[in-house]
């Protein structure tokens, strides 16, 4: 497959994709102890305006976690993910015009954001966390993310290969639960269990990965890679996230997950555009 061919995602309905315009997933961390964010959408009132922007930002997926993934985050339960999660999901009913995404790896929370209207689950764990996730997402007709992940950095791992081994494992749950190839993304999981070398190897070599048939999702936004590269805190990492995603584009990304929507909608825009030459 070229990998430069844009791939067609159904997002429950939606079809996106296939025109040559990278999507943008913009998202919303509805936590008080993510990364970047943080604590500042940790209120109904401001989770919704913030997910209201970014739509008329021109994000065309609104991506909503009520647990942090970052390194060394406090685990949460499924409850109260839940309870942070359903009250943002009702208030974003008939205002928003996006499909929604729901960032967990749990199948109780998943089953209540569908339940509640999302369309998208985004598994950081790749069905490989809790496979009951898998059955149902399709019981709901959803599209799903999934994500590569390790529990351990080992850097004389060929990060390549090992992604490939795991995407395709995540790949046979979901396939063996009923959900259709056009409703898969994948995720090569930039920043977890990965080296700054492994980081920068999975963005150069994401043809390889485009050869498992789905749609690449890559986010680096903010990540710990770019203070590796440049000392940078979080906010600061806007240049380079942007370079980044560029260099995701051009090597076959469909789609970019960013906390800043406006900066990135310009920056695929442009990235597609050179990509026609």
């Amino acid at each position: 497959m070229d990998p430069m061919t844009q791939q067609v995602f159904d997002a429950a309905g939606r079809r996106m994709g296939g025109y040559s315009r990278t999507l943008v997933m913009g998202i919303l961390n509805v936590t008080p102890d993510s990364f970047s964010d943080g604590g500042r959408f940790d209120s109904v009132e401001r989770a919704v305006l913030h997910a209201i922007q970014m739509m008329e930002q021109g994000a065309d997926i609104l991506d909503i976690g009520a647990e942090s993934t970052r390194p060394g985050h406090e685990p949460v339960s499924a409850d109260v993910e839940i309870r942070r999660l359903l009250p943002v999901l009702d208030a974003l009913k008939g205002r928003v015009s996006r499909p929604v995404s729901v960032d967990t790896t749990k199948a109780k929370v998943a089953e209540a954001a569908l339940e509640a209207g999302a369309t998208i689950v985004n598994d950081v764990w790749g069905f490989q966390k809790e496979p009951e996730l898998a059955e149902i997402a399709a019981a709901h007709g959803a599209a799903v993310v999934l994500m590569h992940n390790r529990t351990n950095i080992d850097p004389m791992v060929d990060i390549i290969d090992d992604m490939l081994r795991f995407l395709e494992t995540s790949l046979t749950i979901a396939q063996k639960a009923g959900i259709s190839t056009d409703r898969i993304s994948l995720d090569p999981g930039i920043g977890f269990g990965k080296t700054l070398e492994q980081n920068i190897t999975a963005i150069t070599h994401l043809a390889r990965l485009k050869s498992l048939g789905c749609p690449l999702l890559v986010g680096a936004s903010r990540k710990s890679m770019i203070g590796k590269i440049i000392e940078s805190t979080t906010d600061e990492r806007l240049p380079g996230t942007l370079a980044i995603h560029t260099a995701a584009m051009l090597n076959g990304a469909d789609m970019i997950r960013v906390h800043d929507v406006k900066e990135a909608v310009q920056a695929a825009r442009v990235t597609d555009r050179l990509k026609d030459i």
